[in-house]
């Protein structure tokens, strides 16, 4: 399983509570579409540290590197390139 299954399984498991009723693409905001809230967004920081070992740092938190599938994978990818995996 790669990133982005990895992170679409979790979206769907802990934000739509594993119904298929709310489909989303890979680009779809997350805030916008009502997918994640403010306190979802903290949720989802834990899984992305716990799950592929990087440190969100508080300047990262914006919605260029968290609002959707596509943009959180390759906020991961360079993260995990730029050396900062466990």
């Amino acid at each position: 399983m790669d990133i982005k299954q990895k992170i679409r399984k979790f979206i769907q498991n802990n934000f739509l509570f594993g119904t298929c009723e709310q489909e989303f693409d890979d680009d779809d905001s997350f805030m916008e579409n009502g997918i994640i809230d403010s306190t979802g967004v903290l949720e989802l920081v834990s899984f992305v540290e716990e799950r592929f070992g990087v440190e969100v740092q508080d300047d990262e938190l914006i919605p260029d590197n968290l609002d959707s599938v596509n943009k959180l994978t390759e906020y991961i990818t360079r993260k995990i390139g730029a050396g900062s995996s466990r």
